[in-house]
């Protein structure tokens, strides 16, 4: 392949994170190469006693307004750009004193650092890298002569290269290196501009871009025939991409994906009002409770539903103790969540090798803005992530009977839970506990009769009289169109009922909650979940 192996003699390092800085730079000096540098690099440099020159040596221009302008100069384009082979290039390099610059080291300033940290508009502005961008984009086009480096991680790698080359990088290094390039530019740009447009106010910009940070390449998706990986976003809400594994396998791409319903479903719960549980299977709810104790919310979250309990994933909103710990590993799970745990529930979950826990430090704060992307044919759909929620005030009771205190707690704990079933999603619950979840029905009416028939089996298994959905409340994620869902409902013995409203039909609705003794609150506020 022409121009394959090329020398590496003059170096360029501009790095804002200075993390193996000096060990990289001290390696290419021993196989000398020239070092050229800028600013804060060049004096880290030349304080470990390097031989380094600044690059306003080479443009016969001083660094000024403020750092701003530096390297946007012909003498350090022309050295990253030129084609070696091309004669044109080479007479201009001559002409005009340019001299290669074989290897470019820069990683910029700290953009999205700025951003997570708060930083007013301004401080964001300054830490906007322009120079570096132009510095990697120009050495990753001319990749068939110069090699770009933008990760700390691959110094290392760099290293490596040269020594089995003798000095040397090939092309196809050269081309990954390239790549990986780009896709740093790419994402800084999207950073810049996704918080450009939330800081000026434009919530449907003309482009839009999302960027990640590979993280890891799972076996499959969501069946072996898919390809998948996962990428972090530096968002730093509490959660699965952020929470630490203590024990069992890798997660797959289908945990990743449920313990991550889990964790948003519970955060919902703010512990400061006790413990709560959720056992999530394939991305829905299979029970929720509060409880006095953690191991309690566990029992009553397990009771909801103990057939789909098993092989799923539990989220717990406080520190896991090893009470609970005890209570868990009586079956089969795949993970569980959790801001903490103690050393004596690490202890228990030890022995079950293959169950995953993770302690995310903390609970997402589900409250704060985003945005999630779905793809379809030709494009995408993107729309804020459903961050709504009600306050007991924001209630309108519509029916004749008012909900008692007990109704009205269960009733916005269902309410909770909905937000985060599939819709058409209908919730049962009873004493802070779900007793009946219908879930992705395309029938309002089957979901409520799916969760009632769900806790008649049950009532069934635990030896009980009759089935918990008798003295329960109803939430239904959208509203009623029809009476007949809440009739049903009614029918299976829940006694109140929370929905947003807004049918045409809301009269007809409120009329047969009435007539069935039934308490309605109306929400204003609606939870699809497709």
């Amino acid at each position: 392949m022409p121009n394959d192996f090329q020398p590496l003699r003059r170096a360029l390092l501009s790095v804002s994170d200075k993390t193996g800085l000096i060990s990289l730079a001290t390696k290419l000096s021993a196989i000398g190469v020239e070092l050229l540098s800028t600013g804060g690099t060049a004096k880290a440099l030349r304080d470990a006693g390097l031989p380094v020159k600044d690059v306003s040596e080479i443009t016969n221009f001083p660094e000024m307004m403020d750092g701003r302008v530096k390297t946007l100069h012909p003498m350090v384009h022309g050295g990253l750009l030129a084609l070696r082979d091309n004669t044109d290039h080479l007479a201009a390099m001559d002409k005009h004193g340019i001299g290669n610059i074989d290897l470019l080291v820069v990683n910029l300033y700290p953009f999205e650092a700025a951003v997570a940290a708060g930083s007013d508009y301004n401080t964001c502005i300054e830490n906007i890298d322009i120079g570096g961008p132009a510095m990697i984009r120009a050495a990753a086009k001319n990749h068939e002569f110069v090699s770009v480096v933008v990760d700390v991680e691959d110094y290392d790698v760099l290293l490596s290269e040269l020594e089995v080359n003798d000095g040397q990088t090939t092309l196809a290094f050269r081309q990954g290196l390239a790549q990986a390039a780009y896709a740093r530019t790419g994402a800084y740009d999207a950073a810049v501009s996704t918080w450009m447009a939330a800081a000026i106010g434009v919530d449907a910009p003309r482009r839009k871009a999302i960027a990640g940070t590979f993280e890891k390449k799972m076996r499959y998706g969501e069946n072996p025939h898919q390809a998948a990986s996962f990428y972090s976003n530096g968002d730093a809400r509490c959660g699965v991409a952020t929470a630490e594994q203590h024990q069992g396998k890798a997660l797959s791409y289908n945990n990743i994906n449920d313990t991550d319903a889990a964790f948003e479903l519970i955060a919902e719960f703010d512990p400061a009002n006790g413990p709560a549980c959720a056992i999530i299977k394939h991305a829905n709810p299979c029970g929720v409770a509060k409880a006095a104790t953690m191991a309690a919310a566990y029992r009553s979250a397990f009771d909801c539903d103990r057939t789909s309990a098993f092989g799923g994933i539990i989220a717990l909103n406080q520190t896991l103790d090893a009470s609970t710990a005890e209570q868990i590993v009586k079956i089969f799970t795949e993970v569980v969540i959790a801001p903490d745990a103690t050393e004596e529930a690490k202890a228990v979950f030890a022995a079950k090798k293959n169950l995953r826990l993770l302690t995310a430090g903390g609970l997402p704060d589900v409250c704060k803005p985003g945005q999630v992307w779905k793809q379809v044919s030709g494009g995408y759909l993107i729309q804020d992530r459903d961050n709504g929620s009600i306050d007991p005030s924001d209630l309108r009771v519509v029916t004749k009977r008012q909900p008692n205190a007990q109704e009205m707690a269960d009733l916005l704990i269902a309410w909770k839970i909905a937000k985060h079933v599939k819709s058409n999603a209908i919730i049962y619950v009873k004493d802070g506990a779900t007793v009946g979840i219908g879930a992705g029905q395309m029938s309002r009416v089957d979901s409520t009769r799916i969760a009632a028939r769900k806790a008649q089996e049950m009532a069934e298994v635990l030896g009980l009289a009759a089935p918990m959905t008798n003295g329960s409340v109803v939430a239904s994620d959208a509203f009623f169109p029809f009476s007949d869902g809440l009739l049903t409902a009614a029918e299976s013995g829940a006694t109140a009922v929370i929905q947003p409203g807004g049918s045409m039909r809301d009269e007809d609705v409120i009329k047969a909650a009435d007539d069935a003794g039934l308490a309605m609150v109306f929400t204003g506020i609606r939870h699809f979940r497709h």
